[in-house]
């Protein structure tokens, strides 16, 4: 019997699909107080986008699951995808679904999808050595996944972003149960040999949340504030990956 379903959608990808609804709808749910007074949830306003992605992409054939952080203001907050640089979301990765706003708008961050003219230089990074080494999305796919560990984007007043790691302890806590069960979901569905963190903090969430036999490992952070990253960030990675005989 075919692992596809009527709409085309195989096993993983439903998995997938489901695990990310719930994320979705769960973060929506949680109070964050004062501490951080605006939040995007792209997987709300950007859902199009990110259900493409995810009926296109998620394999079960996957060997590697890449782990980021959390969205950034010009990669997934305009587009829906993780890492998801306008270029390279659209571009190179096919995804045209539609994008629309946040209930608040911060009036410096605002959403403007596939119009945006910013460029997220960690994803224009990171799916840039993607592209370089596999050619296509579905040759990298076809062993490859990349999700975010957290799919809300925060920002303080001033619009300067705020990573998970910041958040008040009593925000934090409720939001790393919903994130860790996301997570462990979508270790379950690809079953991956290998969840890789992008970055040292992802690595942590991913150890904390993996079964045994699951193999964890890092790659540097692509984000330009790292002056590692900004010394041949695409060559490091790829060393890294090398060692880990992932690549």
């Amino acid at each position: 019997m075919s692992s596809k379903t009527k709409s085309g959608l195989g096993r993983v990808g439903r998995a997938v699909l489901e695990a990310a609804q719930e994320l979705r709808d769960g973060v929506d749910e949680l109070d964050f107080g004062d501490g951080v007074p605006w939040i995007y949830n792209p997987l709300q306003y950007a859902w199009s986008a990110h259900e493409q992605y995810i009926r296109r992409y998620a394999m079960e054939s996957c060997q590697v699951l890449f782990v980021g952080m959390n969205p950034g203001p010009w990669g997934m907050a305009q587009t829906g995808v993780p890492f998801g640089q306008v270029a390279a979301a659209h571009n190179w990765l096919g995804i045209d679904g539609v994008i629309g706003k946040p209930p608040r708008e911060h009036p410096l961050r605002p959403i403007e999808g596939w119009s945006c003219r910013r460029s997220e230089v960690s994803g224009e990074r990171l799916w840039g050595l993607f592209k370089a080494r596999y050619g296509t999305p579905e040759a990298f796919f076809a062993k490859h996944y990349v999700a975010n560990y957290c799919p809300l984007v925060f920002m303080a007043e001033s619009a300067r972003n705020v990573t998970p790691d910041k958040l008040p302890v009593a925000a934090r806590g409720p939001l790393e149960r919903l994130c860790d069960q996301h997570l462990a979901q979508l270790i379950k569905a690809l079953a991956p040999k290998w969840v890789v963190g992008v970055g040292a903090w992802a690595e942590g969430c991913a150890k904390r949340v993996a079964t045994e036999g699951v193999n964890i490992g890092k790659i540097l952070h692509p984000s330009p504030a790292s002056p590692a990253a900004n010394r041949d960030w695409a060559g490091t990675a790829t060393k890294q990956l090398q060692e880990l005989s992932i690549w």
